[in-house]
């Protein structure tokens, strides 16, 4: 069994979720029903958990790959409130000289009846997050979530594909961490994974215009949606510091991005006018100018005194301490771009096609989703 075998924990009948393991460190546990902590120190990987009546502890030799089942007290996992017995293991554990990168703890409940013993069975995946300089994520409008060039952890942490969603996908937001994520639908529904916070959404409440795009806090404990006619939407620490709701916009707005500090963002619109507010500084703009196709994104660089935009034809537009790396936009593209996402470092971006074809510039290509036959790539971001 390998690391890509693994199922994402929402999936699984009991499944929880550690969003750090590290031989030298207690790990941030994200957690998808019931409660678990865990401890990985001195070698071990220490489960403890309380889930109704029943609390227990496991722990297993970290590095090792175990064959065989250790018995587990009670009925640790398995939400029932009679007595049971259960057998579990570590297994599919992968090292990084000293540190634990993943592993994989499997385990089996049975539950005494009045005539038989049900079986209950799961897998609890352990990740940790990819540095975010090494890869990038995909996402569809139907929830899929796609890793290149890392370990594709955000995966583990579950995708809406097998979730009815009653309007598309059309933005999506890491926390800082790297270990969790906020999917939004154009009707303001929010969805949080991993470490990410649930802090609220538009989804069920009347929408002058449906949402386009969001942005996080550098903190992770807010984020705002904006609309297409401006609207900005603010939930946890997100701040509100201004919108283009009440104004007559040329073009609807495509995209935001937000400001280092958490204390500004920038609009755009799909014919590049740019929309600054707080501390985000207008450096420019393609409004008023003549565009081949639509700006369809834009990002800012790291440290926010600039930023890229980009059109449907991979057109791309830089601005302040923006450098221009490269675009498509004299290219034939089998399908047109939806989306750009910077390098950490601000050396390069990359742009993103409804097909998920990559093309990089200035920064390294990990692959791609192209000539696979996907149609409904909506984004993509590191």
């Amino acid at each position: 069994m390998t690391e890509g075998t693994h199922v994402s924990a929402p999936q699984l009948t009991y499944g929880y979720f550690v969003t750090y393991l590290n031989g030298s460190t207690t790990p941030t546990i994200t957690t998808q029903s019931g409660g678990i902590t865990a401890t990985a120190s001195g070698g071990q990987l220490r489960l403890t958990w309380g889930q109704n009546y029943y609390v227990g502890t496991y722990a297993d030799t970290v590095g090792t790959t175990d064959t065989a089942y250790t018995a587990l007290p009670g009925l640790p996992f398995c939400d029932r409130s009679t007595g049971g017995a259960g057998q579990a293991r570590i297994n599919d554990i992968t090292m990084s000289g000293s540190t634990v990168v993943s592993a994989a703890l499997e385990f089996t409940c049975y539950v005494p009846g009045p005539y038989s013993s049900v079986l209950e069975a799961g897998t609890i995946a352990f990740n940790l997050p990819a540095d975010p300089g090494s890869g990038y994520y995909l996402y569809g409008s139907d929830g899929m979530v796609q890793g290149f060039g890392n370990t594709n952890y955000l995966s583990y942490l579950g995708t809406l594909t097998l979730t009815a969603l009653n309007q598309p996908i059309v933005a999506m937001a890491t926390t800082p961490d790297g270990g969790g994520y906020w999917m939004a639908a154009s009707d303001g529904g929010v969805f949080a994974f991993g470490d990410a916070t649930y802090h609220g959404s538009m989804g069920g409440k009347p929408l002058n215009e449906p949402i386009v795009g969001m942005a996080s806090t550098p903190d992770g404990k807010g984020y705002w949606l904006v609309a297409s006619d401006g609207g900005i939407f603010s939930f946890g620490d997100a701040t509100f510091h201004g919108s283009t709701g009440a104004l007559h916009l040329n073009e609807p707005i495509v995209g935001m991005s937000a400001t280092p500090d958490g204390n500004g963002y920038w609009l755009v619109a799909s014919d590049g006018g740019i929309f600054a507010f707080g501390d985000a500084t207008f450096h420019g703009s393609m409004g008023g100018q003549p565009l081949n196709k639509p700006i369809v994104g834009m990002t800012s660089t790291p440290d926010g005194k600039g930023y890229w935009l980009v059109a449907s034809d991979g057109g791309i537009f830089s601005f302040g301490d923006a450098t221009f790396h490269g675009s498509t936009g004299a290219l034939h593209l089998n399908e047109p771009i939806v989306g750009m996402s910077a390098a950490p470092s601000g050396s390069g971006y990359w742009l993103v096609a409804s097909d998920g074809g990559i093309f990089s510039f200035g920064a390294p290509y990990f692959g791609s989703l192209g000539g696979l036959g996907v149609t409904n790539v909506a984004g993509m971001l590191t």
